[in-house]
């Protein structure tokens, strides 16, 4: 998977390119948990996401739990696969998705 990071300000855009799972996941932890400090946006842009799985998702939710307590959290671009891990799951009620 490749993460890409560019930082505005208080707003922070993260790509991700390949799959969120197992093996990434803790990639995609790590860089999270060296860049939110001073954040108010976080936006995750999915257009090169092919899969997600539930190690990912886990990683989503303590992103989103950790940006509730400093501002906001945004994913952008989904594909249809994503989407539909997301709504098997109960991510759409969960997750600010545009």
């Amino acid at each position: 998977m490749n993460i890409t990071q560019a930082r505005d300000g208080a707003t922070l855009r993260v790509a991700l390119e390949g799959r969120l799972d197992t093996l990434t996941s803790r990639e995609l932890e790590a860089a999270l948990r060296n860049s939110l400090d001073g954040v108010t946006l976080l936006e995750l842009d999915f257009a090169g996401l092919e899969y997600v799985s539930s190690a990912g998702l886990r990683v989503l939710l303590a992103a989103r739990k950790a940006m509730s307590r400093q501002g906001e959290m945004r994913v952008t671009h989904v594909s249809p696969d994503v989407m539909e891990v997301f709504e098997i799951t109960g991510f759409t009620g969960i997750l600010d998705i545009r």
